[in-house]
């Protein structure tokens, strides 16, 4: 049976919300630089329409960290895949990510940033889903709070489809 899609966040409300965070970002990290790390590959699509809604300066980078691979649910196993390019020293660390759902992975993944020395790493995701926690994690910057549905769009996949989405969407018709 092939899946459907049905809009759970339109278009124009993820655009204003993004606005809405880059508005307070601005202001929370007035006068200094924001180094944004991403978590790809979801996360791309919310990061680039983030950082143009930023005043401050930003620098850019990237890593590919997984627990996920093509199934509907995280694994458990958390695996870096692709590490940063250049150092965090010293640095205002601002990850961006696109879902935050059992909050193993940007558990780890913070633990292992806090350990290169930033000057602070904060948390800013597009999505979060709150009730499906087995980590705590401190988000800073939430755009939606969402129900426990597999999503897609805006750099969500399923099996690397529908990424490409520009709203956010429930998968239908999974098994």
């Amino acid at each position: 049976m092939a899946e459907t899609i049905k809009v759970l966040i339109p278009e124009k409300d993820v655009d204003e919300r993004i606005e809405a965070l880059g508005k307070k970002i601005s202001e929370d990290y007035a006068g200094k630089q924001i180094h944004m790390i991403c978590v790809l590959k979801g996360g791309v699509f919310f990061m680039c329409e983030l950082a143009k809604r930023i005043s401050v300066p930003v620098s850019l980078d990237f890593m590919c960290v997984s627990s996920y691979g093509d199934a509907t649910s995280s694994s458990g196993v958390v695996r870096i895949a692709k590490d940063l390019d250049e150092s965090i020293e010293g640095k205002e660390v601002l990850i961006v990510e696109d879902i935050i759902d059992s909050g193993r992975t940007l558990a780890y993944l913070i633990e292992v940033l806090k350990k290169r020395n930033p000057k602070s790493v904060h948390l800013c995701t597009l999505l979060d889903k709150p009730e499906r926690r087995e980590k705590e994690v401190q988000v800073d910057y939430v755009g939606f709070e969402i129900p426990d549905e597999f999503v897609v769009g805006y750099g969500l996949d399923y099996a690397q489809k529908y990424r490409n989405l520009p709203y956010i969407g429930v998968v239908e018709g999974l098994e």
